[in-house]
């Protein structure tokens, strides 16, 4: 028998449908925890442009599921690194093969506005950080004429002023770079030795805001070192008379470890490595890919310099990568390139206790932890699968530090995943302070 309705009757049932729908567009939205921007450096559209990926992360899974309109153009040729504004409205991404910064406005829903293109002093930039008023960049060469990849030189750092903005979305301004007397950068060299060539490799400033540092190889004599900056309105000042503060020492007896990182995006060293410091600003680490390792050191924040902590440097995977320290618990973790992990540690006054290692798609070159809630883990696979690169997302214990896999991972990206950061979806298109 054929069912009829009356009106009455369908309009109960529209409405009803009208509420199932309204309740799932309300679940969904509150269920969306973060949003993740992972960079791609494949050459995209009839620009060559590379693309930002945006993921929303299922607060209860840890499901990461691109939005409707990802990707993204990235603004630029090659784009290798991104930084979150202190306000998490405003996401940065750096193009390498164009020397660029382009800012973005970050909406409500994830979706990205490009606003401002600047351009770095230096030659092909790699990494940035933020510390609220000021962007951080670190670029391979300084902009000298003589300077190339056939003729390289020493590395810079350049410091961008932010000018937070009270406009709804907030879009901040970017300013020109700093000066350093006749300079619109700060030079890396060795007091002791400045004909040696220093490519910078990795960047993190404290969460103070009030000292910066620089892993950097030298290609010279084929060395690892971290410089130190106190940080004052933004300009510069090197620690310890600019001599390094920490190193791997000499991890390469003769040539260079050019093959290490494979096809890694990497430009800047021929050994690029990772840096990264706590919460707290009590401990920095240095990741040291020819070794296997990760070096550890405590902060005096009186003077800023570093000290080895006891036990360092501490047993890595293959090739470590990246490294990020979860902000609400004391738990460590490294990406390892070559075999693919992630390798979760305790920490203990700094100290490093391995929990255990944990697969990824293939070739993690980025990692980073959740902000809103700090319970999801997320890695950039730069290979991933013959196609595409991929995203691995995996649920943190915040008792015991370790990993299991997020529903469905790993996730398709577009190919060549290079950076990835991550806002809380509370903050998004807001002037909310993280």
């Amino acid at each position: 028998m054929r069912m009829k309705f009356n009106k009455s009757g369908q309009l109960v049932l529209v409405s009803a449908a009208s509420l199932l729908v309204a309740a799932l567009i309300t679940a969904c939205g509150t269920l969306t925890v973060d949003f993740v921007f992972v960079t791609s450096s494949k050459a995209a559209g009839s620009n060559n442009y590379g693309e930002v990926d945006v993921f929303e992360v299922n607060s209860e899974s840890g499901f990461m599921r691109q939005i409707p309109t990802s990707p993204f153009p990235s603004g630029g040729r090659n784009p290798v690194a991104e930084a979150i504004s202190s306000d998490n409205t405003n996401l940065y991404v750096v193009n390498q093969d164009d020397n660029t910064i382009v800012q973005f406005i970050i909406g409500n829903d994830g979706k990205l506005y490009p606003q401002n293109t600047v351009n770095t002093p230096g030659i092909f930039p790699f990494a940035a950080a933020v510390n609220g008023t000021n962007l951080f960049v670190a670029d391979t060469y300084q902009p000298l004429p003589s300077c190339s990849t056939a003729a390289p030189c020493s590395g810079s750092i350049a410091v961008f002023p932010i000018t937070a903005s009270s406009a709804t979305p907030p879009s901040d301004a970017l300013g020109s770079p700093l000066a350093n007397g006749s300079l619109n950068y700060w030079p890396l060299s060795l007091p002791a030795s400045p004909q040696d060539l220093l490519e910078p490799t990795g960047i993190d400033v404290l969460a103070s805001g009030k000292y910066l540092y620089v892993t950097a190889y030298d290609s010279t004599v084929r060395a690892s070192y971290i410089f130190g900056f106190s940080i004052t309105g933004g300009a510069l000042t090197p620690l310890n008379g600019g001599v390094p503060l920490g190193g791997s020492g000499t991890p390469f007896a003769t040539g260079t470890c050019s093959n290490a990182y494979l096809n890694a995006p990497f430009v800047a060293g021929t050994c690029p490595s990772a840096i990264a410091s706590d919460s707290t600003g009590s401990y920095v680490y240095a990741a040291d890919p020819a070794n296997s390792s990760i070096h550890g050191y405590s902060v005096n924040a009186a003077t800023g310099l570093l000290t080895a902590l006891s036990g360092s440097p501490f047993p890595a995977g293959d090739q470590p990568s990246a490294i990020v320290i979860d902000p609400a618990y004391s738990y460590l973790y490294v990406a390892n390139a070559q075999d693919s992990t992630v390798m979760a540690y305790s920490m203990s006054n700094g100290a490093l206790t391995r929990l255990g290692s944990y697969p990824t798609g293939l070739q993690p070159v980025a990692i980073g932890v959740d902000p809103s809630t700090n319970h999801f883990l997320y890695t950039a696979n730069f290979l991933g699968t013959t196609v595409n690169g991929t995203v691995s997302g995996f649920e943190l214990s915040p008792t015991a530090g370790t990993l299991v896999n997020s529903q469905n991972s790993p996730y398709t990206a577009n190919s060549l995943p290079t950076a990835i950061v991550g806002i809380s979806h509370k903050t998004a298109g807001s002037s909310a302070q993280k």
